[in-house]
């Protein structure tokens, strides 16, 4: 232990041929990285210099391989991990630093999603045969206690206003009781904690308050916009046929009286997550629900998105369509459980180049349909073609395939690395570090392939 070295040692004989740390330098160097260096060329020239960019890729896309994502955790690796050590060439970055590039690089680091799977398609991983399609809640960096419903903030604000006028009161009779006693202008004339407590959390109340009703005004005005489109049309529709439509015509909601439902709510610490019901344990948290589309060939991830919305409906389109942006071309089958499923979704003419297996209704573990065959009856509405289609003996082996595609991914994701909370804050940002996550996913996936960049 006490040996010292006639000469430098050698970074290259501190790890085994073949272990990832070696990889991930080497996929970096390969890497496109001139949005992030732009930001360094765009300053002034004044201050300390600064840490390699690359060297500070490498060692956080390794964190986040790894499972090690915190930037005190990073710090601390670079002393004690030797694959850490190597990969920051034996240099050792604080933590504010870590914290600082990894916010201010956000961005250009989540590109780097498309760029890995670039590689995952130039290393034949991706063939777009078959995509899956899942959702999984991940905790957001704030509490659910940190929550208040619509209806109770509005209790809330008056108890508190009450309170900041009884406590002012207060204030303003011990001023005029110290005034004469001691004279004016004299101290003990500072505001109680107690007040100063108040007002800020009222301010918060108030805040958060200001932004539901904004939502619930914005989604009004969605709403009226979408009545007048459908007027418009019931209107052409009736001058084509020469008479009106029976029944009521669709009415559209005034977004200056709209307001929040009672129990919207809205977290003080990260005001864009929802609270969440989490499949797996069954229970609410304040959670995004994080998107992933996965190709069935290596389990690559294809696409990755993240939305506020706990139920899945309104995703299906929207993920499909990305992987065709993304990749060129669409996949050829797509398969997706009960919470894709709508009529509209499965026969929109955006997915028509796509053999989609959409399940109607949530199907048990284990449960067992009888086989079908033929065609569907001619009246048979959409869900029941589905139903049906998914009772072929095709349908049955393509949807069966779903689970082993993308429920394994989250559990790699969230099992073996244990990655179950954004440590980011806002959606936009959050959409970024799951871009990072997935992009690591597929870095991981690469390294077992045994492709190497230099066969690139």
């Amino acid at each position: 232990m006490n040996q010292a070295y006639l000469l430098p040692p050698s970074l290259q004989d501190w790890l085994p041929e073949g272990h990832l740390a070696r990889f991930v330098g080497e996929v970096v160097e390969a890497l496109e990285l001139s949005a992030i260096y732009a930001k360094y060329e765009a300053g002034d020239g004044r201050g300390l210099a600064a840490y390699d960019p690359r060297m500070m890729v490498r060692v956080l896309i390794y964190g986040y391989c790894r499972g090690v994502a915190s930037s005190r955790r990073i710090e601390r690796a670079t002393y004690e991990d030797v694959a850490f050590r190597y990969l920051a060439a034996d240099q050792h970055p604080d933590h504010d630093t870590i914290a600082a590039f990894r916010q201010e690089q956000l961005t250009s680091l989540a590109q780097l999603f498309v760029q890995v799977l670039q590689l995952c398609q130039r290393a034949g991983l991706v063939k777009l045969g078959h995509v899956a399609l899942d959702g999984t809640k991940i905790k957001a960096n704030a509490s659910k206690h940190k929550a208040m419903s619509y209806e109770r903030m509005e209790k809330a604000e008056k108890e508190l206003a009450a309170e900041v006028q009884a406590l002012l009161a207060e204030a303003a009779r011990v001023d005029a009781e110290e005034d004469g006693k001691y004279g004016k202008g004299k101290r003990g004339d500072e505001l109680p904690k107690e007040l100063a407590r108040r007002e800020s959390r009222l301010e918060k109340i108030r805040e958060a308050k200001a932004a539901l009703e904004q939502e619930a005004k914005e989604a009004a005005e969605k709403k009226q916009a979408e009545v007048a489109a459908q007027l418009k049309e019931r209107e052409k529709q009736e001058r084509e046929r020469g008479r009106k439509f029976g029944g009521r015509p669709p009415q559209a909601p005034d977004p200056e009286e709209a307001k929040p439902e009672p129990k919207a709510q809205r977290n003080f610490t990260d005001p864009e997550s929802r609270i969440m019901k989490d499949g797996a344990t069954k229970e609410f948290v304040q959670a995004y629900n994080a998107q992933a589309a996965v190709d069935s060939h290596a389990q690559v991830i294809v696409v990755a998105a993240v939305t506020q919305e706990a139920n899945d409906k309104k995703q299906l389109i929207p993920m499909l369509k990305e992987v065709k942006v993304q990749m060129g071309i669409p996949p050829r089958q797509a398969t997706a459980d009960n919470g894709y499923f709508s009529a509209s979704n499965v026969t929109d003419a955006q997915l028509q180049e796509i053999d989609l297996f959409v399940a109607p209704d949530r199907q048990k573990h284990g449960e067992k349909h009888p086989r079908t065959t033929g065609p569907p009856p001619p009246d048979a509405s959409v869900a029941e073609q589905m139903r049906h289609k998914l009772r072929t003996a095709e349908g049955q082996a393509v949807y069966k395939l779903r689970k082993a595609v993308v429920e394994p991914v989250f559990g790699q994701i969230k099992e073996a690395r244990g990655f179950r909370r954004f440590l980011l804050r806002g959606q936009e940002k959050v959409q970024a570090e799951w871009q990072m996550i997935c992009a690591t996913h597929n870095l991981l996936k690469l390294f077992r392939s045994e492709w190497s960049p230099q066969s690139a």
